[in-house]
């Protein structure tokens, strides 16, 4: 070791026997026997002696070297070794660059990955739409973007959270579609961890049991499945109340719309039946796509009309003058057939179809039901009322009432 005076820059540039000179505070210069200078810093740790490497002159001039070695003075200073410390921010470094260039691999890619193996599997092609049906209307508007090694337990609740008291049967589906799609990830290391996903020892300390939920008082339906021979029960029976009933199944229209029904209402040629705002719930005008089964119905009803006095302006005339018929009507005709059912339900089978089969997204769904958006940023964008895509949406569900295959729709 040569000198303990401080280094200038010249002795540092012409220097060139090999050696060491200090230039104090355990900051030396290193000349190697082959003339390559650098820079190391000397210090004690842990009752051990270390040499810590600052880079070549070349690159780091006198200056840098001082200020690189006072900040390892002060890691050793707080009982730190510096080389570790710089080991550990490296391999960080290195982590983080290795994260960004690996594939993102998304909660919706994933579920896709899944389906592609379990779709064969299947006897039905309705399992797989009955999946995609769910994961499209309750988890990919939520997380179906995020990476799915990101999803944790705050990311399921705020998935199942909205669904679990209301309709705790889906929510369940939901939750166990979303622990296999993430099971599915780790197995290909896509992820890692536990399963946020999981019920037991972990979700069942945070949710109510299903079965233990007060179930949200519905009127009675008709199950989905079961709608096609229901749909053939009725039309094959007679009386105004069963072509009521038509007419609510094929449009799922509130009875009480249907009851009031006016010619003046219905444009045959454009397929539309157009209600006015001050005879809907919601108080706008909602227009009803008209499937070829409902047409015909029409048309039926058209050739049998009153053609004269009061109440020829009404589709379902009853007794009373200027009056529909009544409520009890249908209720009857539904008692009269056997049906398990009241007839607003069939909206509910309607949508429960809706949401098992189809791909068709929340919106337009539930505009088919004239029901206005919830949300009021949605309701303010939403201007138009997605006519041409619900027009699909009857069409398939007409279709399937029929028996013409699964009458699917926006897949």
């Amino acid at each position: 070791m040569r000198g303990t005076r401080r280094l200038t820059a010249r002795q540092v540039a012409t220097t060139t026997e090999p050696g060491l000179y200090a230039d104090g505070d355990g900051l030396y210069l290193r000349v190697s026997p082959a003339g390559t200078r650098g820079w190391i810093y000397r210090y004690q740790i842990g009752g051990r002696r270390r040499d810590m490497g600052l880079g070549r002159t070349a690159e780091v001039s006198l200056a840098r070297a001082r200020e690189l070695a006072g900040e390892a003075r002060a890691l050793v200073r707080d009982g730190r070794d510096p080389i570790e410390a710089r080991e550990a921010a490296r391999a960080a470094t290195a982590a983080e660059a290795a994260a960004r260039a690996a594939p993102v691999h998304t909660v919706r890619a994933a579920a896709e990955a899944l389906l592609a193996v379990r779709r064969p599997g299947w006897s039905s092609p309705k399992s797989a739409q009955a999946w995609e049906a769910t994961l499209g209307r309750y988890v990919y508007p939520v997380i179906g973007d995020l990476d799915v090694a990101a999803v944790d337990t705050e990311a399921v609740l705020r998935v199942l959270t909205p669904l679990w008291a209301e309709v705790p049967e889906t929510a369940s589906r939901v939750r166990g579609r979303l622990e296999a799609i993430l099971d599915y990830a780790r197995v290909r290391e896509w992820r890692g961890g536990d399963n946020p996903a999981r019920w037991r020892g972990h979700l069942d300390h945070l949710l109510a049991r299903p079965h233990d939920l007060a179930p949200v008082r519905h009127h009675r339906a008709v199950p989905w499945r079961a709608m096609p021979a229901v749909w053939q029960q009725v039309r094959a029976a007679d009386g105004l109340g069963a072509r009521a009933l038509e007419l609510v199944i094929l449009t799922a229209c509130r009875v009480g719309e249907v009851r009031w029904a006016r010619w003046d209402e219905i444009d045959r040629e454009a397929r539309l039946w157009v209600i006015p705002a001050e005879r809907m719930k919601a108080r706008r005008a909602h227009r009803v796509p008209l499937t070829a089964p409902a047409l015909d119905l029409l048309r039926r009803r058209w050739a049998r009309r009153i053609e004269r006095g009061p109440g020829a302006e009404l589709v379902f005339p009853g007794q009373r003058r200027g009056r529909p018929i009544s409520d009890m009507t249908l209720t009857t005709t539904c008692r009269r057939l056997g049906l398990p059912a009241v007839p607003h339900g069939f909206r509910s089978s309607f949508r429960d179809w809706a949401a098992e089969t189809t791909a068709e997204s929340h919106e337009v769904c539930e505009a088919a039901l004239a029901h206005a958006p919830r949300d009021r940023v949605v309701a303010a964008y939403q201007r138009g009322d997605l006519l041409d895509r619900r027009r699909r949406l009857m069409d398939a569900w007409a279709a399937y009432l029929a028996g013409e295959g699964d009458g699917a729709a926006g897949s």
